[in-house]
């Protein structure tokens, strides 16, 4: 676990990182989003223990950063923004390289790098110079290399920048199979990701924190209600008057299906207080009406992304 307050960094008169507190919790994936200049990259930096604060504390599994730096850093691995790689070394040399730095014990440093290799799947690169590897693979060995010495804690700084498509879905499967054993920080632009992978998320914006909660509870925050699509068969005049005698639904209202007649779409909101969604299903089995599909309305993190970050959300 990592545990942040009153984080402050001072730049002379400017404030980069103003009174930040938060948490991070074992085998959790966080993630920290800000916009550009926020204060997100100075944040990570002080946790990871490449920059000192000005004042305010950061505890590794109960290690103080800055009085016990050994012990702390011991518990992270960190992959900036740009991997720390070197184009002329193979990849074994480098993270024999690597080992040599954290201290591996040499007889344990074959085991340690095979789990590696297996994990981030680079075992058909070992033996390939770095400069030679495609985008993909660097970003894979700079994962490796924040994975040796076996931290619990991973950081990563923007780990599918400047990837394809196919070579984002593989980093994101990585990501999410180290989640099972690993507290995992992860910063990105790339929103559509981390609402995939992420249990919670940090939004910095000016220096502060914005919001921290599930990336559900921030959708239900800025709405102020649940929203749900169902498309059925059936009836929709009285569908829609049977959701509405549901309790805490506060509206369904059909909606156009396209060309497709036989369906029936309505849109329905509830109140955050109350899950409808287990009524809604057998309101509709009781009377003899398939849904064909029940989804979500809610905003994405990305527009709640832009509503914190513009001053427009709920409180």
């Amino acid at each position: 676990m990592i545990e942040i307050n009153n984080l402050v960094k001072k730049y002379g008169d400017k404030r980069a990182v103003s009174d930040i507190s938060f948490t991070v919790n074992d085998d959790e994936v966080l993630g920290f989003l800000g916009p550009n200049g926020a204060g997100k990259t100075t944040t990570m930096n002080i946790i990871s223990g490449y920059l000192s604060s000005t004042s305010g504390t950061v505890k590794v599994n109960g290690h103080d950063i800055l009085e016990e730096p050994e012990l702390a850093k011991k518990q992270i691995g960190y992959l900036p923004e740009n991997p720390p790689l070197y184009n002329d070394m193979t990849v074994r040399e480098y993270l024999n390289y690597i080992c040599d730095l954290k201290g591996v014990a040499k007889d344990q440093r074959k085991n340690q790098l095979d789990r590696i290799l297996s994990l981030v799947k680079i075992d058909d690169v070992y033996n390939r110079l770095i400069g030679n590897l495609s985008k993909g693979y660097k970003q894979r060995v700079g994962i490796a290399q924040a994975m040796v010495g076996d931290p619990p804690i991973l950081i990563l700084d923007e780990p599918t920048v400047g990837l394809d498509p196919n070579q984002i879905i593989e980093i994101r499967k990585l990501i999410k199979s180290l989640s099972k054993t690993h507290s995992i920080i992860i910063s990105s632009h790339i929103l559509s990701e981390i609402q995939e992978i992420a249990d919670r998320v940090v939004i910095i914006n000016n220096g502060k924190i914005a919001a921290v909660d599930s990336i559900s509870d921030l959708s239900k925050r800025l709405s102020g209600q649940t929203k749900l699509l169902m498309t059925f068969k059936g009836p929709s005049k009285d569908c829609v008057n049977k959701l509405r005698s549901i309790h805490g639904i506060v509206s369904a209202i059909p909606r156009s299906s396209g060309n497709n007649l036989s369906q029936i779409e309505i849109s329905i909101a509830s109140d955050n207080s109350t899950e409808v969604r287990s009524s809604v299903f057998f309101m509709m089995a009781n009377a003899g009406w398939p849904i064909l599909e029940l989804c979500s309305l809610d905003p994405t993190l990305e527009e709640i992304f832009l509503s914190i970050t513009s001053g427009k959300a709920r409180k």
